[in-house]
């Protein structure tokens, strides 16, 4: 039975309680406020919903995650690395970002990155929680991605692709600067042929929740500002 959130409670049901059916249903109901959105990432879980349906909350096994000493970057990709055709920054349009990740693809006309969630994630941007990867094309923003940076570990969200190779290049710089920045893991959720590519691998909802503790509280030496 899907277990439906208080308003006065930040607490989640256990991990294990979530459904195989649609796979990793663990919760709905509550609100985006800061401390639960919080709450929920330290717990293992994340809110995936659309418009006119009630927040829902997802614990997926198996859990897609890609560990940075496991990037692979393609002789394609490296080459566009090289030539330097794209500037990545953090943090500089995080509000941009998530706009644009919140844009129709072809693929679908509809959006999880509902208004307000795009205005919960820029309240966790403001407390510097989220954080935007931006990669432009002279002046004009081409891809990106934001998530959240918990201790040693990034929670990825989305990325967006306007030009070749834009989102990929965005996410292999993030990938080595969390790597020398202390970070084991970035949470990817859910399998894509895209980061697939880049070395992602699933690993069991048991092996993510330990990631969990071991590293949450853990000190990094990220520095978004730089």
């Amino acid at each position: 039975m899907l277990t439906w959130l208080q308003r006065d409670s930040l607490d989640f049901p256990p991990l294990n309680k979530a459904l195989r059916e649609p796979n990793g249903l663990l919760a709905a109901g509550g609100d985006l406020r800061p401390a639960r959105l919080i709450q929920a990432y330290r717990h293992g879980c994340f809110p995936w919903f659309q418009d006119g349906q009630p927040i829902l909350w997802w614990s997926p096994d198996p859990r897609t995650v890609l560990l940075p000493d496991k990037l692979h970057v393609s002789r394609s990709l490296a080459k566009v690395l090289r030539q330097g055709r794209y500037r990545v920054t953090f943090d500089q349009a995080f509000a941009a970002v998530i706009r644009a990740c919140a844009a129709p693809r072809s693929y679908a006309t509809e959006t999880w990155i509902t208004s307000p969630m795009q205005d919960a994630y820029l309240e966790l941007h403001r407390r510097g929680i989220a954080h935007s990867v931006e990669v432009w094309r002279d002046n004009e923003l081409v891809g990106g991605l934001y998530g959240l940076a918990m201790g040693q570990l990034f929670f990825g969200e989305s990325m967006f692709s306007r030009a070749d190779n834009a989102s990929k290049v965005g996410f292999v710089t993030l990938v080595e600067h969390l790597k020398n920045w202390g970070f084991v893991l970035i949470d990817c959720q859910m399998p894509t042929e895209h980061l697939l590519s880049l070395g992602a691998q699933t690993i069991s909802r048991a092996e993510f929740a330990g990631y969990l503790s071991d590293h949450l509280d853990q000190s990094s030496q990220a520095d978004w500002g730089a």
